[in-house]
């Protein structure tokens, strides 16, 4: 019997190098793994065996797991090096360089210190009054942890409100939430159980990743009950407690970098997917589709709008104002292989919408249902569910035949035509009957106990389609739900926002947490998807904002029918291409900021606490954010604004873009802020890469540059850009080249050093640096010859010819 009522008493039954079993009279087992120095999973069995499915989201290092899930038990991908481990009468102790488990033997209840600074620090404690669920309670899994005063959590996805979790509660179940409210609506699409507590206290922090499929609940202290003192919880409605604690002892970025590690590399997609991507339900919606999408094109030809891909809204499936998804409506679009054909003559790529629900009169849904492909009943019957304006069902793609399937629809019905993209989308999977079966790769479950699977599934096969159709390309993918896993898929964005001010605004948040939670390549509907049309001065504001996200689309159904344009407003034509045209300036910097999260899973927007976690005024919940670690971006988040307030972090100055005036770290400054040229300012000791050709509609061009920041005595200042052909898989062979640029300074000289790794696609000598133009040091360029000098716009640039 356990010593009081629901607690076990554990004893080390089983010691592995790098895995601990404790067992308890009553059957309960504790197994402790040891994955890396900063890297310790625990799993809670409450009947000693397991009750979860396999795990698709550990693949650690690796582009992908397996199709049909990784075994639970399985540490392939981990090398950790020994850890050491004590034994005591009452508790057992495992220790490595970064983190020490202590687990207390009577409850099982672990304790957590870092090393920091030479010393241990207690940074987690389960709760003392019942921890965890050992099968008495009811059927779900529970963690309960003791919560320290002044704790921030950021993370866990997608969620609305601000960016500090801390005091609130959220649910994890996707959900289609069109027009929600980024400030308050929960749940929402995403379903990444994945959070950095960070103790502003002590400077040091940790991550918790809970490995499951299930709808779960996160309660950030919201919740309060006297008898248990101040606590956090998570909650899932079924499966295993299967968590992992990641220690991040210097900064909050340490865990989201592991984080995304031990989840599986990002994907390195095109670099045409960081261009402006137009789309509009309308076009697709009207019976004259092709003509209306030709419209588009002549449109940003007049007004020179720069513009990479156009997503194909779900209306080009349609029959009788239904979608069906692989269904061409040849009424609205005549000639689908010519339609194509000319977008891509004008350099614009298509990504159509595609849905995992066929609807119950879709033409292939008889066949379809015959072959056993759907989601079912126990009976064998479609599991209906309500999907947009009919009753249909789920595609299955937890059965291998539905896999094959669903890869020939996506070749035959879109790739064929020389469309080289997919727009996941609706693919929520709102399966709520437990009568609903899912395959589970011949072992069936609840499919509702895993609709977040179907989900990932989904993405994947299309993303596999693609790689059979053009295996020399880079697949490009969208998808709007997701779960962990999902960025070696795709580009996501924030779902079906609403129109407002308070939207912009939190939709910056939204993304900063959605990065922390791994997942970098993002963005949201610019403008806004639903409600009222953006007036004149938020389009350009949500356009300014957009321009630093990795995902840049402005898209819309408003309510009055309108739609969200560049040219949607006269007055506000320029100001829009001329912002996209800065966009374009920036994508060198943008796509090496990819690269670093493909190769080093760093994030690519960073909250400002997270880049300056020991500053205390960076900890306030502001609007701004770092775009990488050298670009400080403060948009205008409030109506009737010419001027930005902003607080710059201390330890280092910084330069505006726009004026090349040099500021104080430490300080709050007052920059002017007009709609086409959104407050951006450059970090000390860095320096960003820049395309500066003139380029036009249809017209692409490159010459690359660089904008800086040196140091303001001896000092370095670094940057870094990589270059490849942009769309094809041959940088996997070695086809990637690299500019680095040092700049080394002292009191009276600034030492230019440009390196160029070939492969470069463009050739190019000259290279222009820019410095602000108070920085009257003495130029010398030590890889090639200072050829020009001029002054403008504040900034001193230099022209720099390389050696042959």
């Amino acid at each position: 019997m356990a010593n009081l009522k629901n607690r076990p008493l554990f004893s080390l039954s089983h010691a592995e190098p790098h895995r601990l079993t404790l067992t308890s009279a009553e059957g309960c087992r504790i197994e402790i793994f040891h994955l890396a120095d900063d890297i310790v999973r625990v799993l809670v069995l409450p009947h000693g065996e397991l009750r979860g499915p396999r795990t698709w989201s550990i693949a650690p290092g690796a582009e992908d797991a397996p199709l049909e899930g990784r075994e639970r038990l399985d540490m392939s991908g981990f090398e950790p090096p020994p850890a050491r481990v004590l034994e005591h009468e009452h508790e057992i102790v495992l220790e490595t360089p970064m983190l020490r488990l202590t687990i207390t033997l009577d409850g099982g209840f672990c304790a957590w210190d870092i090393r920091r600074d030479g010393h241990w620090r207690n940074v987690m404690n389960d709760r003392r009054t019942q921890a965890y669920n050992f099968g008495w309670w009811d059927a779900r899994v529970y963690h309960y942890i003791e919560r320290k005063p002044d704790e921030m959590y950021v993370g866990l996805g997608e969620r609305a409100g601000t960016l500090d979790r801390a005091h609130q509660s959220y649910e994890m179940r996707n959900i289609d939430a069109m027009g929600y409210s980024a400030r308050t609506t929960d749940p929402l699409y995403k379903h990444i159980p994945f959070y950095v507590t960070w103790q502003p206290h002590a400077s040091t922090g940790f991550g918790l990743f809970y490995d499951t499929l299930a709808d779960c609940r996160f309660d950030m202290g919201r919740e309060l009950d006297n008898y248990h003192g101040h606590y956090r919880h998570f909650v899932a409605e079924h499966g295993d407690l299967d968590y992992y604690f990641i220690a991040s002892p210097d900064t909050p970025l340490h865990a989201v970098r592991r984080f995304t590690w031990l989840t599986g590399r990002p994907a390195w997609m095109p670099k045409w997917g960081l261009g402006y991507s137009g789309s509009t339900m309308s076009y697709t919606d009207a019976p004259d589709a092709q003509a209306r999408m030709g419209e588009f094109i002549a449109r940003c030809r007049e007004h020179d709008i720069l513009c990479d891909s156009f997503h194909l809204s779900s209306g080009y499936t349609s029959i009788d104002g239904k979608r069906y998804v692989f269904n061409w409506n040849r009424d609205k679009f005549p000639d689908v292989d010519g339609f194509v054909a000319g977008y891509l003559r004008e350099g614009v790529r298509l990504c159509p919408n595609i849905k995992p629900c066929l609807l119950q009169d879709h033409p292939l849904f008889d066949a379809v249902s015959e072959a056993r492909l759907l989601i079912e009943t126990a009976g064998g019957e479609p599991a209906w569910v309500q999907f947009w304006d009919e009753v249909g069902a789920y595609l299955d793609f937890t059965n291998p035949a539905t896999i094959d399937w669903w890869k020939a629809r996506v070749k035959d019905s879109l790739l064929r035509h020389g469309i080289a993209a997919t727009w996941n989308d609706n693919n929520e999977f709102e399966i709520w009957s437990p009568d609903a079966i899912a395959r589970g790769f011949g072992k069936p479950f609840p499919a509702r106990e895993a609709r977040v699977l179907q989900t990932q599934l989904m993405m994947r096969v299309s993303r596999d389609a693609q790689r059979e159709h053009a295996p020399g390309a880079r697949p490009f993918l969208v998808s709007r739900s997701g779960g962990v896993g999902m960025h070696r898929y795709v580009q996501t964005w924030s779902g079906d926002n609403y129109t407002s001010w308070e939207t912009l605004r939190f939709n910056l948040k939204m993304g900063l947490g959605l990065a922390m939670s791994g997942v970098s390549n993002s963005g949201h509907d610019i403008g806004g998807f639903a409600g009222p049309a953006p007036g004149p001065e938020l389009l350009a504001r949500w356009v300014a904002f957009g321009i630093f996200l990795p995902r840049f689309s402005i898209h819309s159904w408003n309510d009055d029918g309108t739609v969200n344009e560049p040219w949607m407003y006269p007055e506000t034509t320029g100001i829009i291409a001329g912002l996209i045209k800065l966009r374009y300036r920036l994508i060198p910097y943008l796509y090496e900021l990819l690269w670093r999260s493909h190769r080093d899973y760093e994030p690519v927007l960073r909250p400002m606490f997270a880049e300056f976690p020991d500053d205390p005024r960076c900890l306030a919940d502001g609007d701004d954010m770092m775009i990488g670690a050298a670009l400080l971006a403060a948009p205008v988040v409030e109506p009737g604004r010419s001027a930005r307030e902003v607080y710059l972090p201390k330890g280092a100055r910084w330069a505006s873009y726009w004026s090349g005036e040099v500021f104080e770290g430490g300080a709050t400054v007052t920059l002017p802020a007009p709609h086409e040229r959104p407050v951006m300012l450059i970090r000390e000791g860095h320096v960003i890469a820049l395309n500066i050709a003139e380029q036009h509609f249809a017209q692409p061009a490159d010459e690359r540059a660089f904008i800086a920041l040196p140091c303001a005595g001896a000092g370095v200042a670094k940057g870094e850009c990589v270059e490849d052909d942009g769309e094809s898989e041959a940088w996997r062979h070695g086809a990637q080249g690299r500019w680095r640029v040092v700049i080394e300074s002292d009191a009276q000289s600034l030492l230019i050093a440009i390196h160029r790794d070939e492969p470069i696609p463009h050739a190019q000598n000259d290279v222009r640096i820019s410095v602000p133009a108070s920085d009257t040091r003495r130029a010398v360029c030590a890889t090639g010859e200072l050829v020009a000098e001029r002054i403008a716009d504040g900034w001193r640039h230099l022209t720099l010819r390389m050696l042959p």
